[in-house]
């Protein structure tokens, strides 16, 4: 496997996903690809794409599927005609490289019945969620997608907890990550077995190659750290301490589909009761799933 990510350059900004936080855009590139574009210019920043690169590539060592990651020399010019100002200053503050993932025409986003999960595929997808910190691979925002009959892993960011504050990361390496309401919960997921076959796997070899394909740019100015390739390391420990220490952060439950409908009530009843009067009987349009966030609207 290739030491570097793919560096391709965009040609053409074809629209924005208003549906994401982040809100990434869809780009043709020089390698007659199309891209999920993921900024840098956003509010998340760099870190965000770090983990995408950092988690992402991990998954894809360890079997499970996730969307081919690119970077993306973006030129703020080839979006020009994007009339939003909000999207514009994204743009314009994303002069350089960014991430890609490869677009997925057609692809659905999960729910149960769409596609059949086995236990083993499900512990080991909950099993990396556990491991990296990931807990935004929810109910009510799975962040997977289905394509060709087949599960994918997206959206990967929220990955790295322990990265945002540095001073803290070691009282988190053998914290035990709420994943309560796992979007593949209800498919018995067998983590154990994950551990079993996953962790022998993440070695510190295996991360040193994973967390090498970010780029420097990415990593510069980190306080606490003298130089980027000491930050690397840093990554390298974390996670590797983790993955050997993993009995003591396995997932313990999951909440059953009548709990997490219980609690979905809970919430909306809280929320409707800090509403005015004359708001109390206005559905709560926020309490549904939430739509995904990288992939609805697929332009193929």
């Amino acid at each position: 496997m290739a030491g570097v990510l793919t560096e391709v350059t965009a040609l053409r900004y074809l629209e924005p996903l208003r549906a994401g936080g982040s809100v990434p855009g869809i780009v043709e590139t020089d390698d007659l690809g199309t891209y999920v574009v993921k900024f840098s210019g956003a509010a998340q920043g760099h870190k965000a794409l770090v983990a995408e690169v950092i988690v992402g590539e991990l998954a894809r060592r360890l079997g499970l599927r996730v969307p081919e990651l690119v970077l993306v020399d973006f030129d703020p010019a080839v979006a020009a005609h994007e009339p939003d100002p909000e999207i514009q200053d994204i743009l314009r503050a994303s002069a350089g490289l960014n991430l890609g993932m490869d677009y997925l025409p057609k692809a659905r986003d999960f729910k149960p019945g769409l596609v059949d999960v086995d236990p083993v595929e499900a512990g080991r997808v909950v099993w990396l969620d556990a491991l990296t910190g990931n807990v935004d691979r929810s109910c009510r925002n799975p962040n997977l997608v289905v394509w060709h009959g087949a599960l994918w892993l997206i959206d990967n960011g929220a990955g790295l907890i322990f990265h945002h504050r540095w001073s803290g990361a070691h009282a988190s390496l053998l914290k035990r990550y709420d994943l309560s309401d796992h979007a593949l919960g209800a498919f018995g997921p067998d983590v154990q077995a994950a551990d079993a076959a996953l962790a022998p796997l993440v070695t510190a070899e295996l991360l040193r190659e994973v967390v090498a394909l970010v780029p420097d740019a990415w990593l510069a100015d980190e306080p606490g750290f003298g130089s980027v390739a000491e930050l690397r390391e840093a990554y390298v420990r974390h996670l590797a301490a983790r993955a050997a220490a993993s009995a003591a952060w396995l997932p313990d439950g999951f909440a059953s589909p009548e709990q997490l409908r219980a609690t979905a009530a809970e919430r909306a009843a809280a929320t409707r009761a800090g509403r005015p009067a004359w708001l109390q009987q206005v559905p709560d349009l926020h309490g549904k799933p939430a739509v995904q966030a990288d992939w609805s609207g697929h332009i193929g």
